[in-house]
């Protein structure tokens, strides 16, 4: 919808296409997908974030990590996915400008704080495998809550940063957005005059901001694995690798993808539209499902908890239906 104003036409909402290219007849299917990624990762990270909460042995320095990891895509999925699922089922695709640059905002701040929590993982592992001796005077629990809420503030400047790149230049004609939610690089190339600069400065500090964090790991890994190389003949040797390879799929699904798609922005390479929209839902929403498996389900002492869980569950449910069965 666009309003007449004097010599000028301002958008006041935009509609999010998701798959441009996507027939009629695969509309129910992708968006079963979409509604079945969100279930899953509505489930599994509050279901950490709950457990972490009330178990007072998970009040650990490496928990309250994940905690925060599975709150800020919690928030990501829950703020972009019910919008594109309602387009599919009933056709709701039209956003507000506003709302589009919240979520922009939102999309921009979250992304970000994923990768400094990731790194945060990472300097965590590196101080428990490489400085064991010093890993409680060094990291924790205050520390990590002061660096989250640092990281959260940070992230925050660097969506806030990002969405005035978007919002300061007019937008005056086409509306449809080429995304499963708004982001900086779908909504900026709608603007009725050239943002060559503005998609430059965005490029330059997106790299950045996602460049520091993947230096820093990468860094944290080498001096890791090369500490477990030469202590090959300890035991632990395997459980720090096996840490170590879990976290590193969840880096590589998360940075990847998205710093090639960063970086094909500035080139002359041209993808399909929507396997522009594929890659980003990949690199999006994919860690979201695997940071609760890899980082909490494969964790000896999660996995206890929810087996005790479950039994009790499991027990109560019984003695009520064998109780039931008497009557």
């Amino acid at each position: 919808m666009t309003i007449s104003m004097p010599n000028q036409t301002a958008v006041t909402e935009f509609i999010l296409l998701g798959f441009p290219g996507l027939q009629p007849n695969f509309f129910l299917p992708v968006s079963l997908t979409l509604f079945l990624a969100y279930i899953v990762s509505l489930i599994a990270n509050s279901t950490v974030i709950i457990l972490i909460i009330l178990r007072e042995q998970l009040h650990q320095p490496m928990y309250i990590i994940i905690a925060n990891l599975a709150l800020s895509d919690l928030l990501f999925d829950t703020i972009t996915l019910p919008k594109i699922i309602a387009k599919y089922w009933f056709g709701a695709g039209s956003i507000s400008f506003f709302d589009c640059f919240f979520q922009l905002f939102c999309v921009h701040s979250l992304g970000y704080l994923d990768s400094l929590i990731i790194m945060l993982m990472a300097i965590d592992r590196y101080v428990a495998i490489c400085q064991p001796l010093r890993y409680h005077s060094i990291i924790s629990n205050k520390v990590l809550t002061l660096l989250c809420c640092m990281f959260g503030f940070c992230a925050a400047l660097y969506g806030l940063y990002i969405t005035l790149i978007a919002v300061q230049v007019p937008y005056c004609g086409p509306n449809h957005v080429n995304n499963c939610f708004c982001s900086n690089q779908a909504v900026i190339v709608l603007a009725c005059v050239d943002v060559s600069l503005e998609k430059r400065e965005r490029f330059i500090i997106g790299m950045s901001v996602h460049l520091f964090p993947l230096a820093v790991i990468i860094l944290s890994y080498i001096l890791i694995i090369r500490v477990v190389h030469l202590s090959a003949n300890n035991g632990n040797w395997q459980k720090a690798f096996y840490t170590c390879t879990t976290h590193l799929i969840v880096i590589g699904m998360h940075f990847i993808p998205r710093l090639f798609v960063y970086s094909t922005s500035q080139t002359s390479l041209i993808f399909d539209d929507d396997i522009n929209v594929l890659i980003v839902c990949l690199y999006t929403f994919i860690p979201h499902l695997a940071s609760p498996i890899f980082f909490c389900l494969r964790t000896i002492e999660i996995r206890n908890i929810l087996g005790q869980t479950f039994n009790i569950f499991l027990g109560q449910t019984l003695h009520k239906i064998c109780e039931k069965a008497s009557y």
